[in-house]
């Protein structure tokens, strides 16, 4: 099975509620095989956070990251706006 990168970049109203939440995700992400999840946030700008995850199954992922239930989730822990989502496979 080949694993792909996934790069989220987005904007928060407030870190710290955001993280809270996205750390009580761990399992919905797991399940969608996005997994060794590592948050940065910009050092101009503490609501400005970026992701970098492994990815098993692109198409789960990509499924899971689309659902409404995802968009909800998102909307409710302070997301602002809509994410950029990137996938790449190591060249």
């Amino acid at each position: 099975m080949n694993h792909e990168n996934l790069t989220l970049h987005l904007k928060v109203k407030d870190f710290n509620a955001w993280r809270t939440s996205y750390n009580g995700h761990e399992k919905d992400r797991t399940s969608a095989s996005i997994t060794n999840s590592r948050v940065f946030r910009s050092a101009d700008d503490a609501n400005d956070v970026v992701i970098l995850t492994d990815v098993a199954d692109v198409s789960k992922a990509r499924t899971w990251l689309g659902s409404s239930e995802m968009k909800a989730v998102m909307e409710k822990s302070g997301v602002v706006g809509s994410p950029s989502i990137r996938f790449a496979a190591a060249a």
